[in-house]
């Protein structure tokens, strides 16, 4: 099929040798004509760099049959890298939904285990793979081109628990996986022994760590030391009573509303009894709502929701309002009884006015009541640590705003920004996960004693008013997108800011930063 042959090409024939094969052909010189050969030359081995274009060949193999004077193509010959086979892509998506369903029943965000389920595919070598992130489940299909089927796997996140040990654990191997310092292979054993393993404290310690919480929240509020400990002793039997009512599956709704039964009558059997010298009992309900309310996913849904995730934001948005209605109808299912039995009510707790002199205390209660917290959650030692620091920075920074005009909900959002700010440079830098710094950071403003207020109105004054159990839904809300809101001002601050984490434009809380270079194993 050569047409329009000219004279010159004879010419150039001549001189081809010397000519370098790379150069645009002139006019009259035909792309799809097949090479030619002279009689009597020698052939010339090609090197890597003069190989004959395979397209080209292939193009003029379609139009016009290989005759003997034509080279004929290797079908056979790879082009590009091979995709894996289905035992691959089986064993690769089984270890990287199970490291998101670690990260998921952490608390993680849905774009952080999106991010780190591509960037480990990535790294292990996967083609193109689609991730579908819901509150429930995950699933991962692996696309291989026209000529394979793709391949799907689901996975399912039954169980929820807070164990920051174990998700660190877990970041830790992402970071080995994605740098290329651990196969697979090996790091499906070293994610069985993370899965696998123990608590790292006895449960007693998380029960003490909880009582804690509940003590450095009373000292927060204004409470002396009586009460602080009352408080730590009723927060204490409500885990264990938590932990007892586990063994036989009792849903989570039904334990939030035992836990502000509790709480509630403990405090007004206190009062009846008058083992406090305190005005202030119903400080200890107040520390009680807190430690219900901190292992809440408020911070996760509000994540979910500014990403994009709106379907995940409304799962965790949902669970958030049932535990939280769970709490309420205990702690209004108690002042009923003791309505109905005459008991002597808990007066209503006042708003503690913040003074200079209080603050340094505030700040003391949030370093306790943060790192107590990221006991309770199973945190490492570093971990602890850090997450005190940010207890510090917000609880400083909300009461020296309060000593000014600034409300509530202000000075929430303000301190819970400078602690997810601080928790997105700093965390990474020392090895800790910023979701741990930024749930513990946050937990010592938790509006406890404005939701207790709240219920206190609704379910004994006649005629209650709803705006205070609605600036405590605010309050919570501007902790979560404060949190938020720092970590993605962080984002231009932190080191090894990389293409992916600008890809999923949104703050990142766990999984990898850098991206991963794909290659094949």
């Amino acid at each position: 099929m050569k047409i329009n042959e000219h004279t010159t090409g004879a010419k150039r024939g001549e001189r081809g040798v010397e000519k370098n094969q790379d150069e645009t052909p002139e006019r009259g010189e035909w792309l799809l004509e097949a090479p030619r050969q002279r009689d009597g030359e020698r052939s010339i081995p090609q090197t890597r760099s003069h190989r004959p274009n395979l397209l080209r060949r292939r193009a003029w193999q379609i139009l016009e049959a290989p005759t003997a004077e034509q080279p004929a193509v290797d079908v056979d010959e790879a082009m590009g890298p091979q995709p894996p086979d289905d035992t691959t892509v089986n064993f690769v998506l089984d270890l990287v939904l199970r490291i998101g369903e670690v990260q998921m029943s952490s608390g993680a965000g849905a774009s952080d285990v999106t991010a780190t389920i591509i960037a480990l595919t990535s790294a292990l070598g996967l083609p193109h793979c689609e991730v579908d992130v819901i509150f429930t489940s995950i699933t991962v299909t692996c696309h291989r081109g026209t000529d394979m089927a793709p391949v799907t796997a689901l996975r399912v996140v039954r169980s929820r628990s807070l164990d920051y040990t174990r998700l660190t654990q877990t970041e830790t191997l992402v970071r080995r996986i994605v740098r290329g310092n651990i196969g697979a292979e090996e790091a499906q054993q070293e994610l069985q022994r993370i899965t696998t393993a123990p608590h790292p404290y006895p449960r007693w310690v998380a029960t003490a760590a909880w009582g804690g919480l509940a003590a450095f929240i009373t000292l927060i509020l204004g409470g002396s030391i009586d009460v602080a400990l009352v408080a730590l002793v009723i927060s204490a039997v409500i885990d264990r009573l938590g932990r007892f009512l586990n063994r036989f599956a009792l849903p989570f709704f039904f334990q939030q509303v035992i836990g502000g039964l509790v709480a509630t009558l403990s405090a007004m059997a206190i009062v009846s009894s008058n083992l406090l010298t305190t005005d202030k009992p119903t400080l200890v309900v107040a520390a009680a709502v807190t430690v219900l309310l901190s292992g809440l996913s408020t911070v996760s849904a509000v994540q979910d929701a500014i990403t994009g995730y709106y379907v995940t934001a409304a799962g965790r948005t949902t669970e958030t309002a049932l535990m939280s209605a769970g709490l309420i109808a205990g702690v209004v299912l108690a002042l009923k009884i003791a309505v109905l039995l005459g008991l002597p009510l808990t007066p209503l707790p006042e708003v503690v006015s913040s003074t200079p002199q209080q603050l340094p205390i505030i700040v003391i209660g949030s370093v306790g009541a943060s790192a107590c917290f990221a006991l309770a959650s199973y945190s490492t030692l570093r971990a602890m640590i850090v997450a005190g620091a940010a207890g510090a920075i917000g609880g400083a920074v909300y009461g020296a705003l309060m000593l000014t005009d600034f409300q509530a909900v202000s000075s929430s959002a303000v301190a819970a920004t400078l602690v997810g700010f601080c928790g997105g440079v700093l965390a990474r830098r020392l090895k800790v996960t910023p979701l741990v710094v930024a749930v513990s950071g946050i937990t010592p403003l938790l509006p406890g004693l404005s939701t207790y207020r709240g219920l206190y109105q609704l379910g004994v004054e006649p005629g209650g008013n709803i705006s205070t159990l609605m600036t405590a839904v605010a309050i919570g809300l501007a902790l979560a997108a404060g949190v938020v809101l720092g970590e993605y001002l962080a984002q231009p601050v932190r080191t090894g800011l990389g293409r992916l984490e600008r890809k999923f434009a949104g703050p990142r809380m766990a999984g990898p930063l850098e991206p991963a270079e794909r290659r094949l194993e």
